[in-house]
C-alpha cells in the first residue's frame, strides 16, 4: 500500500512540474512572439528612434583650445527649448568684435588683469601691434604666457567659433591704433 501511494504522489508531483515547465515554454513563445512584433513597429517609427537618438546622445563634447570648436556646440534639449533662438546653430553664431569684446574679452582687457593690455591703451598695445595682427590673433586663438601676462585660449571661452576671437582681436587692435 505504501508502494501505491509514493507512485501516485510521484505521478502527481511529475504531472504538475511538467504542466508547470509546459507554461512556462508557452510564456517563453508568446512572450517572444509579442515582444518580436513590437520591436519591428518601434524600429519602424520614427518617434520612437528621435527618442532614442536624443536619450543616447552624449552630454558633452570637448573644446579644445586653439582650435575652431563651433561645430561642437551643443543643442539645448528639445523639451527645454524656447523657440528656434536656441539652437545649435545659434549657439555657434559668429560674434561681432564689439559684442565678443563685450562678452568674453572686457572681463581681463578692460580692467588689465593678468597683464592684458586695457582696451583702447595705445602704449600697452603698441608693442604687441608691432608684432603683426597675425600673431595676436594666434596668441588669441591659441594662448598665449609672456613676461607681461598671460593669455587664455580664446580668453577661456573655447566653445567660440575663431572668427569670433579674431573679430574682437581686430576691434580691440582698431582701438588702439
Amino acid at each position: 500500500m505504501a508502494k501505491t501511494h509514493e507512485r501516485q504522489f510521484i505521478n502527481i508531483v511529475s504531472v504538475v512540474i511538467g504542466g508547470l515547465v509546459g507554461l512556462a515554454i508557452g510564456l517563453v513563445l508568446l512572450a517572444t512572439h509579442v515582444g518580436a512584433r513590437s520591436e519591428a513597429e518601434r524600429l519602424a517609427d520614427t518617434e520612437y528612434r528621435r527618442e532614442v537618438q536624443e536619450r543616447t546622445a552624449p552630454v558633452a563634447r570637448v573644446a579644445v583650445a586653439g582650435r575652431d570648436n563651433a561645430a561642437i556646440a551643443i543643442a539645448a534639449p528639445a523639451s527645454t527649448a524656447a523657440p528656434a533662438a536656441t539652437t545649435a546653430a545659434t549657439a555657434a553664431a559668429v560674434l561681432g568684435g564689439a559684442e565678443a569684446y563685450s562678452k568674453v574679452c572686457a572681463a581681463c582687457h578692460a580692467a588689465g588683469i593678468a597683464g592684458a593690455p586695457r582696451y583702447g591703451d595705445k602704449a600697452a598695445w603698441a608693442p604687441r601691434l608691432a608684432q603683426g595682427i597675425a600673431t595676436l590673433k594666434t596668441h588669441a586663438l591659441a594662448g598665449y604666457q609672456g613676461k607681461a601676462g598671460v593669455m587664455p585660449a580664446k580668453g577661456g571661452r573655447t566653445d567660440l567659433p575663431d572668427q569670433s576671437i579674431t573679430n574682437a582681436v581686430d576691434y580691440m587692435a582698431a582701438a588702439a591704433k
